[in-house]
């Protein structure tokens, strides 16, 4: 009887097997799907004031917040973005459609970088 039992769970945790591949361990971190950096087209620097970034995905516009050296948005949201940058002494811009996709846990982050020309 005891070498039923043993053979049973020989059995058992041999016919299912535990896969360590199949976990998918997400991150708590808070992605952003549009990175947006704009430069001067004379100046090639990197501007940070004075501009507005707007995304529009059908019915939503956000403006973009300014990160780092980068306007960032579209915060773990999937979407085909049109992006509008403007500001006092620039023509506007527009960009788009951008795509911003996800895997199992994020969204995927797309850089965009936008140069605008001086009035």
């Amino acid at each position: 009887m005891r070498h039923l039992l043993f053979l049973l769970l020989l059995i058992t945790l041999t016919a299912c097997p535990q896969k360590d591949d199949d976990v998918i361990n997400c991150t708590e971190v808070y992605v952003y799907g549009l990175n947006v950096t704009v430069t001067d087209a004379n100046t090639n620097e990197i501007i940070l004031e004075g501009i507005t970034v707007l995304a529009e995905d059908d019915d939503v516009v956000e403006m973009l917040e300014l990160g780092y050296e980068s306007y960032i948005g579209a915060g773990e949201r999937v979407g085909n973005y049109t992006i509008v940058v403007s500001g006092d002494g620039y023509m506007s811009q527009t960009v788009g459609p951008i795509e911003v996709l996800a895997d199992e846990c994020h969204v995927i982050p797309q850089n965009i970088e936008i140069v605008l020309v001086p009035n």
